[in-house]
Order: structure tokens, then C-alpha cells, then sequence
């Protein structure tokens, strides 16, 4: 029997010396549950969604704890691997560790109760991320939903599945072309397209190297901006007739 240890965080188990290797067990759900099952926790994850990062006092304020707690917080996240930390000077900043931890936290929110609103300011913030919001880096909400149908429906992409890779049709309709699709950079380690479910309207949206894409050109252009407080996005009315178009 040979035998596989492993000092990190993913479980090694004992395999035959006829294979002549150590394999991987599961993976333990346990650690990434612990650390976003903390409610403090989980509210700096969701204010990170949007892609940006942020320094430790606004996250403390997000969160509603002191600076002190606040690093705590966030000492356990990065040795957890769900952020990453940017020094720029003395300044640190801190952001979600990949699509991956966007990926999980959006699963989450689709499982979690919905918190009840009690005020206009809640009410109006929820009709805004429902409408429009930056999922990590690429559109979210019933109007990333509509653009994704419009792309389909031109044969620019093929019909997304959430959870599934995708793939780009064509970049010479229309819209492709608004959007410049031609221009989007080779996905590398991530795929050029990938179907994300959306947690407020249970069908996918577009994700992957082209969706980070799309947004962008969609915020250079002034299609969309940035609702300052919250992830939502502001979108124009110039943008909405290029979908009715």
C-alpha cells in the first residue's frame, strides 16, 4: 500500500501501489461552509461580488464591526483561500480570489432565505440588483438575461446552460458588434463562455472570458454604471433601445 499525506487543505487518501500515485478524496465542504457561514463574513463576500476590491475599513463598515474584528475576518478568508490581498503602497486592498469564490456565494444566494425589506431604501436597491448588477466581472439580472437571449437569437452564442461551457457562434451580427465580440481577449485558463445561473431569475446568464468582456464594453461605452453603495448598475436608455432593436 502506498502511502499519500498532505499538509494542505484538500484530504489525500491511500491508493494501491499499482497505481504508483496519491489521489485526491473529496473535497471538504466543510472549510468554505465555516468561513461563509459567519454572517460578517458572508456580508464582505457579497459586498466583494462586484469584482472590485476593497480597503479593510469599508468592508468593516459593510460587515458592521469593528476594524480590528474586520481583520480578523479577513485573515481567515485569504488563509481560506476566498480572497486575495493587493498592497498598493501602504494601502491594502482585498478582493475575491476568483470567479470561483463568486461562483459559490451567487449558489449560496440562491439557496438562502430572502431577508425581508423594511424601508423604500432596501426596496429600491432590490428592484435595482434585480434589474441590473455586476456578478464578479460580467451583467447580471433580468437585463443580462435579455442580452443573452439577444445573442442567442442572432447566433452569436450558442444557448447557454448554467453551469456549462458555451461557445461563440458568430461576432458578425448586430449586436455582436456593438459589443465588439471580435475584440474579446482568448479566455485562457477560464472558458469564453459559460452559462451562470442567475439567483434572482433561475435561468443563465452570460459568464466566462466573453461576459467579463461584454461588461466592460458595456461601462467604456456608457451603456451601464456603477450604482455607487451596491452592485447594481444603472442602465441607459440608449442601451435599453439596442435590446428592443
Amino acid at each position: 500500500m502506498l502511502r499519500c499525506y498532505d499538509a494542505g487543505p484538500s484530504p489525500r487518501i491511500e491508493v494501491s501501489s499499482s497505481y504508483g500515485v496519491c489521489m485526491d478524496g473529496d473535497a471538504d465542504l466543510s472549510l468554505p461552509a465555516r468561513l461563509m457561514g459567519e454572517p460578517a463574513r458572508a456580508a464582505m463576500l457579497v459586498a466583494l461580488l462586484d469584482g472590485r476590491a476593497l480597503p479593510a475599513g469599508e468592508l468593516a463598515a459593510v460587515a458592521r464591526v469593528s476594524a480590528a474584528t474586520a481583520s480578523a475576518h479577513l485573515a481567515k478568508l485569504i488563509d481560506g483561500g476566498l480572497l486575495r490581498v493587493r498592497s498598493l503602497g501602504r494601502h491594502r486592498y482585498f478582493e475575491l480570489a476568483g470567479p470561483e469564490v463568486a461562483d459559490a456565494v451567487e449558489s449560496l444566494q440562491r439557496l438562502g432565505p430572502r431577508r425581508p425589506v423594511s424601508s423604500y431604501a432596501q426596496s429600491a436597491t432590490a428592484r435595482r440588483l434585480a434589474e441590473a448588477r455586476s456578478c464578479y466581472d460580467h451583467l447580471a439580472g433580468r437585463v443580462a438575461l435579455e442580452l443573452a437571449d439577444r445573442l442567442v437569437a442572432e447566433r452569436a452564442i450558442a444557448p447557454l446552460e448554467a453551469g456549462a461551457h458555451g461557445e461563440v457562434l458568430a461576432t458578425d451580427g448586430p449586436l455582436a458588434r456593438r459589443l465588439r465580440l471580435e475584440e474579446a481577449p482568448p479566455p485562457g485558463r477560464r472558458p469564453a463562455v459559460r452559462g451562470c445561473l442567475d439567483w434572482t431569475e433561475r435561468r443563465a446568464h452570460l459568464a466566462g472570458a466573453l461576459g467579463a468582456h461584454v461588461l466592460e464594453v458595456l461601462l467604456v461605452d456608457g451603456w451601464v454604471a456603477r450604482v455607487p453603495g451596491d452592485r447594481s448598475l444603472r442602465v441607459t436608455d440608449g442601451f435599453r433601445a439596442v435590446l428592443e432593436r
